[in-house]
């Protein structure tokens, strides 16, 4: 049975850590606008936070036709750096947990599909990269951002047994990906997905607030 100390956590961002939605869809509007098209103001664009951005900038344009991909990121990654890094603000409750964890020397890793140099500049702006012993994400170009590859060059790179690991995060990806290497999932509650989509995806067990992941994670890492 692995003591909680033992275990590392793997720690989602947007959803997780950061409130980048507003950001994130004004970004996507503004993208959208830049790329020709107008966008439908009524739809709620949540979804596209979570999935690498290449895959989500691919199924907006492809609604027009348009192959545009790579333009499309671009551009979304220029107003990215021009909003999304000034405007993301930590949830309610999360700097205290992640006080708490750096107090009691927890091991946490980043494992994030937003372009790393994002992710890392948000940590440094929120002052929480000394608490991280890792940080893993997309390229700068966006490429690497599948959730399994993110956790797996993160495994490779901590040295980290999957077995004495644990994955945090808002969308099915979050699980999905962790299960792809045999380590267990906490979907929170208060991101982007949502308890139907992180039951569906097989969460190992839901936190309805930052105030009870530290707790929930002791539980989980005594049941190992």
């Amino acid at each position: 049975m692995a003591a909680p100390a033992d275990i590392t956590i793997l720690l989602d961002m947007d959803g997780t850590l950061i409130d980048s939605h507003d950001a994130v869809v004004r970004c996507t509007h503004m993208t959208l606008r830049e790329m020709g098209y107008e966008p439908d103001l009524s739809e709620d664009l949540g979804w596209t936070i979570g999935p690498p951005l290449t895959d989500t900038m691919a199924l907006l344009m492809s609604r027009h036709g348009d192959d545009r991909v790579a333009e499309a990121v671009a551009v979304f990654q220029r107003h990215h750096d021009e909003v999304v890094l000034k405007d993301s603000p930590l949830f309610p409750g999360i700097p205290e947990v992640l006080a708490q964890f750096g107090r009691e020397g927890r091991r946490l890793v980043l494992t994030t599909s937003k372009a790393l140099p994002a992710a890392r500049h948000i940590l440094k702006r929120h002052g929480l990269m000394p608490l991280f012993t890792g940080t893993y994400g997309a390229n700068a170009d966006d490429s690497g951002g599948e959730k399994p590859e993110v956790i797996g060059r993160a495994l490779r790179g901590e040295h980290i047994d999957p077995a004495r690991a644990i994955m945090v995060g808002d969308r099915r990806y979050d699980i999905s990906g962790a299960h792809a290497h045999n380590i267990r999932a906490l979907g929170v509650l208060w991101g982007y997905g949502g308890r139907d989509e992180l039951e569906m995806a097989g969460a190992d067990g839901l936190v309805a607030d930052p105030a009870d992941l530290p707790d929930a994670i002791d539980r989980m890492a005594r049941a190992l």
